[in-house]
């Protein structure tokens, strides 16, 4: 009925299909029209333009530094302040919150202290701050403290606190977290934890630090040489023992160096989504109440 009444309007001379929807009008332009009625029973129309939807961009090249990065998380966390209404990723790069390094330095127990035990856990935020940095004391009786490599003294654990303390606010931090670690499998096992593999970032396993390094892609490389051959840096030097927050430090900062490269290619190897169900075209709704749907127990009951 509209549309018989558009068109005698059209015909009459009262409205013009050059002032609403034209086929050569750009989709971006289009305008909205909408049918009067005056007081002498006639009709007009009325048209807007409807603006153009303004289109929020987000890319990150692959030669990004950390700290563009960081501002680019933040940025698109202030757009899309976790609606659905917010600006989705063009990266497939997490949020910085979402990061989190890990080191356990270890002490010998059992027969021979040949029983690595948890004896201080340090996690580190995507910037490097340190928001965990405990003693913690082994369930066993110590036997050798290591201390040529952990650090770790007999005085260290007067403070220390228990391991199932340790165990479950350290857990609690890395919950839903993406971890960052170097041999971060040793660190889960002093924890007595698995976590979601693909969570986990290795810095011992990631190829192209090694490239970068100018080592091989498959060699299994030590903390301290890639920060001495990509950051300049000297790590665990010194008679005292390894730092755990300095290694938690150095993953972290070997991390961002080949973050989104290595994100990237995270994402490319991830497997495809499973089709979804073909439902059968000619089981629709109107068909639902046919005799041919119901249970055979229902139709013979109801004859």
């Amino acid at each position: 009925r509209f549309m018989e009444r558009r068109m005698l309007l059209e015909q009459k001379g009262l409205l013009s299909p050059r002032r609403c929807l034209d086929s050569q009008t750009p989709a971006a332009e289009v305008e909205a029209c909408r049918t009067l009625t005056k007081a002498d029973g006639t009709m007009a129309s009325r048209c807007r333009k409807v603006p153009k939807p303004k289109k929020v961009t987000s890319s990150l090249s692959p030669s990004a530094s950390p700290d563009s990065i960081a501002r680019h998380h933040s940025v698109l966390l202030s757009q899309g302040n976790g609606t659905s209404k917010g600006v989705r990723m063009s990266s497939p790069l997490p949020r910085p919150g979402k990061y989190v390094a890990i080191d356990c330095e270890m002490v010998g127990t059992g027969p021979q202290g040949r029983l690595s035990e948890l004896a201080r856990c340090s996690v580190v935020n995507y910037e490097g701050d340190v928001i965990y940095d405990k003693y913690v004391r082994p369930e066993l009786p110590i036997v050798d403290y290591r201390t040529r490599w952990s650090g770790i003294t007999k005085r260290h654990m007067k403070s220390a606190i228990p391991f199932k303390a340790a165990q479950a606010e350290i857990l609690k931090i890395l919950k839903d977290k993406i971890v960052v670690g170097h041999a971060i499998h040793h660190d889960f096992q002093a924890l007595k934890y698995f976590h979601p593999k693909d969570k986990t970032r290795d810095t011992s396993r990631i190829p192209v630090l090694n490239q970068r390094a100018g080592l091989p892609s498959k060699a299994n490389v030590s903390l301290k040489s890639l920060a001495r051959h990509l950051l300049q840096k000297k790590i665990q030097v010194g008679s005292k023992g390894h730092s755990s927050v300095e290694d938690a430090q150095t993953a972290m900062e070997l991390y961002r160096l080949v973050e989104v490269q290595w994100e990237t290619e995270l994402a490319r190897s991830l497997p495809a989504r499973p089709p979804s169900p073909v439902t059968d075209p000619t089981a629709d709704s109107s068909q639902y109440m046919d005799d041919r749907y119901w249970p055979t127990d229902l139709m013979a009951s109801s004859l």
